[in-house]
């Protein structure tokens, strides 16, 4: 076989790859936009069914529940232009499909990557995927619940302060949200990265102890870059968690490696 044989079996293979994650998170996708969630009491016991509903859909729903949590006192959440509404249920239908779809994406990844990898980085990838999940799902909890509404009535309350009415679009809105949840829950995955590469030999614990001092300045920087307003309080919400998961993240691989020194 010729090297350019080679190269378009990969590229081949990498799209079929591809393709399975689309369809994947494409199904949940479709999913969240045709059904709507329904509950039933059984025994005292609320229980959750879906039923067709393509306008008041799972997307839908959960836009809703995003306005009645997330947008302050006295800021109105309005549509400026036809669909747009329509376009933020598929930016949070696609989010979800993303996130329940993350056991597919690792292994397509580790498939691909598998005649490059040593048998116990296709281990370290196999075993790492349930922790990122979890870890994913922390991140935009925290962002949820702590940050994104503190971010957004820090943002708005002057505006409250002065009598005004705010007008937030609804695109800007799931935008903003969207974002910072992506933010978080990527975030959250630094001490399984830190994990990853010291078990695939590439790293030790000696190097994330060592530069430790570069590791908060990039992530202090990294927090002012993915917040929008210049205060310098709310980059800590994103900074501070991220320098936790890394002390963390350094204590897990440096216990590893001395159980592996003791086996």
């Amino acid at each position: 076989m010729s090297e350019l044989d080679g190269i378009y079996e990969h590229l081949n293979e990498l799209r079929t790859r591809v393709l399975r994650v689309v369809i994947v998170v494409g199904i949940i996708a479709v999913f969240l936009m045709t059904f709507h969630i329904e509950t039933m009491t059984y025994n005292e016991i609320i229980l959750y069914y879906p039923t067709p509903e393509p306008l008041d859909n799972i997307a839908a729903q959960l836009t809703n529940y995003f306005k009645i949590n997330l947008v302050p006192e006295g800021v109105q959440l309005i549509q400026t232009a036809p669909g747009q509404a329509f376009f933020s249920q598929i930016y949070i239908a696609a989010l979800v499909g993303l996130v329940a779809g993350t056991p597919v994406i690792i292994r397509e990844i580790v498939g691909f990557l598998k005649p490059a990898l040593k048998e116990n980085e296709i281990n370290i990838g196999r075993t790492i995927t349930a922790p990122i999940m979890g870890l994913f799902i922390s991140g935009c909890l925290f962002a949820y619940f702590v940050v994104i509404p503190f971010m957004l009535d820090f943002l708005y309350k002057y505006g409250a302060s002065s009598g005004l009415v705010t007008f937030l679009n609804i695109m800007d809105f799931v935008t903003f949200v969207l974002q910072f949840l992506l933010a978080f829950g990527l975030s959250f995955q630094l001490p399984v990265i830190m994990y990853a590469f010291s078990q695939a030999g590439m790293t030790d614990a000696k190097f994330w102890r060592k530069n430790i001092r570069y590791a908060i300045i990039a992530i202090v920087i990294f927090g002012a870059l993915v917040t929008p307003d210049g205060s310098g309080v709310t980059m800590w919400f994103i900074a501070g968690p991220m320098i936790g998961l890394y002390i963390a993240g350094m204590i897990l691989v440096e216990r590893k490696e001395k159980q592996t020194l003791k086996t």
